[in-house]
């Protein structure tokens, strides 16, 4: 049976230790140039907040997300690319926009190369708005690529003196 037809029971879950071999056989097959198992290990350490994806047991994304004072940041969002298109990196990304605003963030930010069309629209999509570009931020096989920076508002922030 093919994974497009078996049933597929979906379940977010925070990372642990025991899953760093399996997120990265998702990154470094969903990416040209992935995260190094010790860059995860590193932000279970230090205690981001680090979710994955299963598809009933199998790990097929990922989500690793630093928060600061009122805001978060998506660091790594991932899905391997043979379970795309079924909804699993919208549920990643819903995950780290609900516990951004559980853990007191008002903004969410990321970082996306222009050309990863797929991604710019879930993005946009979600409510994410482009608020800048870091010059040359992606490596690629030509050389550097730019990033796309995006904001998503969980809440506006009054100004002290309330406009």
């Amino acid at each position: 049976m093919s994974q497009r037809s078996e049933a597929v029971l979906p379940v977010i879950r925070p990372m642990r230790p025991g899953d760093l071999e399996a997120v990265y056989q998702v990154e470094s097959t969903a990416y040209h140039y992935p995260w190094t198992l010790t860059i995860f290990r590193d932000c279970l350490r230090m205690g981001y907040e680090c979710w994955i994806q299963l598809a009933t047991d199998r790990v097929v994304g990922h989500l690793v997300l630093a928060m600061g004072p009122g805001e978060a940041h998506i660091l790594n969002l991932a899905v391997h690319p043979e379970w795309h298109n079924r909804g699993f990196g919208r549920r990643l990304l819903e995950k780290g926009l609900t516990r951004s605003e559980r853990l007191g963030a008002e903004s969410v930010f990321l970082e996306v190369r222009p050309s990863n069309e797929s991604a710019v629209h879930l993005y946009r999509t979600i409510g994410f708005r482009r608020v800048g570009r870091r010059r040359d931020y992606y490596p690629t096989e030509d050389g550097r690529e730019d990033a796309l920076v995006m904001r998503y508002t969980l809440r506006e922030v009054m100004s002290a003196s309330g406009r």
